[in-house]
């Protein structure tokens, strides 16, 4: 991606404006045994730290390790939804993707032009997040986007659909550039990356159901918004419809995420495009913000 110098120091003095919630929590900090909901046992969270351990994932070739890790995924859901713990608000809906979009495409042997590019994405993008599960309950530090949603499931009065859109926004914005990056793209594996990304979005009914019914928060609008550009002009009232989420809706997120992750590849183009994925984090974050308080989500 070609970055005007005019938009270099836009994305440079929105990154120095982060608010204080960036920074992660100092290594050793105690782990939270309850996120608004009953208290996780020791059994629990001993259960959750070993199957968010991604060094122990295991297979025979990528699909195996893929299956491994979906499966681990779903246990560590399982609890969470168990006891109500608004840190699933984004598990909940990431399970439903997996189990009844992303997983059938990965088992299918004829939907991809590179099956091992396909299965190395999913696997490197639902580590990335198991890494940070992994932190939140061993005491560690999980990384901004991350620390930024876990917050924000420990705050009882936050609106639980604009927690759970944190997570998305996490997983998208930041994780799956670089995911894109870390497993080598190029852009020939276009095809492949946007048939996944397709899958994710084509069952965004399932994600906003299982989500209203288990913890009583309706997604839909902040759903429709992320996804389609709905309600965009609800926003520069509020003052939070910046360059970058201009940008981002007029381009489609998924392009400018597979862009991005192909531009991360590049020495010399790296800090910006690492400054531009901060700033289009941050852009979604105020506008999802903006928009739970002007809709009452």
């Amino acid at each position: 991606m070609r970055l005007s110098n005019g938009t270099v120091a836009c994305i440079a003095a929105m990154v120095m404006a982060l608010p204080a919630f960036v920074a992660g929590p100092a290594a050793g900090t105690a782990v939270v045994d309850t996120a608004c909901g009953s208290t996780l046992s020791a059994t629990d969270i001993a259960e959750i730290v070993e199957l968010s351990d991604t060094s122990a994932i295991s297979g025979d070739d990528g699909l195996a390790r893929l299956e491994n890790a979906v499966d681990r995924h779903r246990r560590i859901t399982g609890i969470l939804v168990e006891h109500r713990d608004l840190r699933g608000l984004f598990a909940i809906g990431l399970d439903a993707v997996e189990q009844t979009a992303v997983m059938p495409l990965q088992r299918d042997p004829t939907a991809f032009a590179d099956r091992e590019y396909a299965h190395a994405i999913s696997l490197e993008l639902l580590r990335r997040f198991l890494d940070n599960l992994h932190a939140e309950f061993t005491g560690g530090v999980a990384e901004p986007q991350w620390e930024h949603y876990f917050a924000l499931a420990q705050d009882c009065g936050a609106s639980r659909a604009r927690t759970a859109m944190a997570g998305y926004n996490a997983h998208l914005t930041v994780d799956l550039s670089y995911s894109v990056a870390a497993v080598g793209s190029r852009p020939e594996d276009a095809p492949d990356y946007f048939r996944i990304v397709a899958a994710i979005a084509s069952v965004g009914d399932v994600i906003i159901d299982r989500t209203k019914a288990v913890y009583g928060a309706d997604l839909g609008p902040l759903w429709r918004f992320y996804f389609v550009g709905e309600g965009l002009d609800q926003l520069f009232g509020a003052g939070v419809a910046t360059e970058q989420m201009l940008i981002a809706a007029d381009l489609a997120a998924n392009i400018v995420i597979f862009s991005n992750g192909l531009a991360l590849q590049d020495p010399a183009l790296a800090p910006a495009v690492r400054a531009e994925i901060a700033a289009l984090w941050q852009a979604a974050d105020l506008a999802f913000e903006a928009l739970a308080q002007i809709n009452a989500l």
